[in-house]
């Protein structure tokens, strides 16, 4: 029974860290990155579709990206999806192909982004810790049911905390990742 919680413990931490690390690959830095455009959700023929689905999304330069739209038709619903978005882009139509100039990031805007970048990170780290309370919780309870033995009981707390020390070291290190991505010209 022990074995199943901390298994179900470690999957909750990484699918934090997998969050974490997604939205933090949706920030935008000076450079051009296709995964910028991951959250964008365009509608497509009355459905929210991801902008991956509609349109092959390429960097051939460190401030440009090109989206080549699959369906001609959609190519005015991907515009305004990409300028609705926070991103502060500007597509360029041309046939089914958008161009994405990415212009350069102000001092200003850097230390903004970073600021977003720690609170991703802190969101995600406050979810793992959760994990750890609701697991902690539960296996309190288990031992005052006399389910588990004290020493079980010490022990799974302990390799829970190992789990929480590992995931939280890897959004850290997201993070710091991130931020020199985004401080970098």
């Amino acid at each position: 029974m022990l074995d199943d919680i901390l298994k179900d413990a470690e999957n909750r931490m990484k699918k934090s860290t997998d969050a974490t690390h997604l939205e933090l690959a949706a920030i935008r830095t000076g450079r051009a990155n296709p995964a910028l455009l991951d959250s964008i959700k365009v509608d497509y023929y009355g459905t929210l579709t991801p902008l991956r689905q509609i349109a092959n999304v390429a960097a051939p330069d460190h401030r440009l990206l090109v989206l080549q739209v699959f369906d001609r038709n959609a190519v005015s619903a991907v515009d305004k999806a990409i300028k609705s978005s926070d991103l502060g882009l500007n597509p360029q139509i041309d046939g089914n192909l958008l161009r994405l100039p990415i212009p350069a990031l102000t001092e200003d805007r850097r230390r903004d982004l970073v600021k977003y970048a720690h609170k991703i990170a802190e969101e995600g780290k406050v979810a793992i810790r959760n994990v750890r309370r609701d697991v902690n919780d539960m296996i309190k309870e288990l031992e005052r049911e006399h389910e588990v033995s004290e020493d079980a009981s010490h022990d799974a707390m302990d390799k829970v905390q190992r789990f929480t020390n590992k995931y939280i070291e890897q959004i850290d290190g997201l993070l710091k990742n991130k931020e020199k991505e985004i401080m970098e010209d």
